[in-house]
């Protein structure tokens, strides 16, 4: 492989910037903001939605069920199952 030509693989704390959650994990995100996370400082990314605020994830997502194609001809023309 080349040297110097891929970007610095580290540590990196992303942060729900709508519920302030953090999860530290491995990343090549460039930035310069940081932050302490379990008593050791790193490289900080503001991000604006994670699993912690992700409504599919919280369970606040509303589930809207569409009828299908055979569903909508059958109530068209009055056919039962």
């Amino acid at each position: 492989m080349k040297a110097d030509i891929h970007p610095e693989f580290r540590p990196v704390v992303f942060m729900d910037t709508t519920t302030g959650a953090k999860f530290l994990a491995g990343s090549t995100a460039k930035t310069n903001a940081e932050t302490d996370y379990e008593g050791q400082t790193y490289p900080m990314v503001r991000v604006e939605i994670t699993s912690d605020s992700h409504p599919f994830y919280t369970g606040k997502q509303k589930q809207v069920q569409a009828d299908g194609a055979v569903d909508k001809f059958n109530k068209k023309y009055g056919l039962s199952n």
